[in-house]
């Protein structure tokens, strides 16, 4: 499930700056959103979440980093890999534990 990133870092910064910027002209965060969103070229759901991200990642707002989740990303990635050579491994002890065993019967 690959996402194509239409729009670079800069200017997923520049539009957050944006919004952060001009939000005390507004009613609400979503109306700064609305307003800012088409100048971009975005949806504004899409930039809410940019908004939303950023405002996690500089710890306004309560969630997990971006570092954070791409950390526990890497981590679980790891203990699926680690998990599956210990299985592997399991295994192969098991056969080499009987193939062991039925030279011993045999002398």
């Amino acid at each position: 499930m690959n996402k194509s990133n239409k729009f670079s870092p800069e200017v997923r910064e520049r539009a957050v700056r944006l919004v952060q910027e001009h939000r005390g002209e507004y009613l609400s965060l979503l109306a700064a959103v609305e307003s800012i969103a088409p100048k971009i070229g975005c949806v504004p759901q899409t930039l809410l979440e940019w908004v939303k991200r950023a405002e996690v990642d500089a710890g306004a707002r309560p969630g997990t980093a971006t570092a954070e989740a791409q950390r526990i990303k890497e981590l679980e990635r790891e203990n699926k890999e680690l998990r599956r050579a210990n299985k592997i491994l399991r295994t192969a002890s098991a056969f080499f534990a009987q193939a062991e065993l039925d030279r011993k019967l045999k002398s």
